[in-house]
């Protein structure tokens, strides 16, 4: 490396570093809707409809990052939200973000949190397509009750068995002269998962990591 090669390297480095990686990954943004009922608040989720992947879930207002579409994840989150609910950016007051996640299934998350408007609730315009029905919880109750926790377990599998039995070869740790060790899965990390029960709906996965960072601000 010359002089110059160091000084152009130290130009591209990053002002503000971000995620190593991201253009692999699913890109996405959700939007965390505090609405103030009676004194008390509450957020807003929404139910995944039976038909789509993941049907059924709870989950929060949000989706895909759209290149040539969405200017930032911000823009992201409020398009989600008035495309899924039919809230508008009139009534959506964000205040703040959450850390960047990035989930062990491949995928980016920014968390908005924001403020609703009450009367949006009245408002709203669900699409059934996406969407079976919203559901209005206090934020007190996950402040107050302990979710049920558990492990998962991942591995990397350098080989799998199709439909017909057939073993299919996805690294070539033979060809590539590798040890023996990577003949086998291997890894086997552990993954917790946080589990909260609400009058018969049951809230995990990505949507009870994002509640539990949420929580751990105040």
């Amino acid at each position: 490396m010359k002089k110059d090669d160091l000084k152009e390297l130290a130009i591209n480095l990053p002002k503000k570093p971000g995620v190593l990686g991201r253009d692999r990954f699913f890109n996405s943004a959700v939007l965390i809707p505090l609405i103030k009922i009676k004194g008390e608040y509450y957020i807003l989720f929404q139910k995944r409809a039976a038909h789509i992947r993941q049907g059924g879930d709870i989950c929060f207002p949000g989706g895909k990052f759209e290149e040539g579409v969405d200017k930032n994840f911000k823009q992201t989150a409020l398009r989600e939200t008035k495309e899924e609910l039919g809230i508008g950016k009139k009534d959506i007051k964000i205040i703040g973000q959450l850390d960047t996640y990035v989930a062990p299934i491949g995928a980016v998350i920014e968390s908005f949190v924001a403020v609703v408007k009450k009367r949006a609730l009245k408002t709203m315009n669900i699409d059934k397509n996406e969407v079976e029905k919203t559901i209005l919880i206090p934020l007190s109750f996950f402040k107050e009750t302990k979710a049920e926790e558990y492990t998962l377990s991942h591995e990397i599998q350098p080989y799998r068995y199709n439909e017909e039995g057939e073993k299919e070869v996805l690294f070539p740790v033979e060809e590539l002269g590798f040890p023996d060790t990577y003949k086998k899965p291997w890894g086997n990390k552990r993954h917790k998962i946080w589990v909260y029960k609400y009058e018969g709906e049951v809230i995990w996965g990505i949507t009870s990591v994002i509640i539990n960072d949420l929580l751990s601000k105040y």
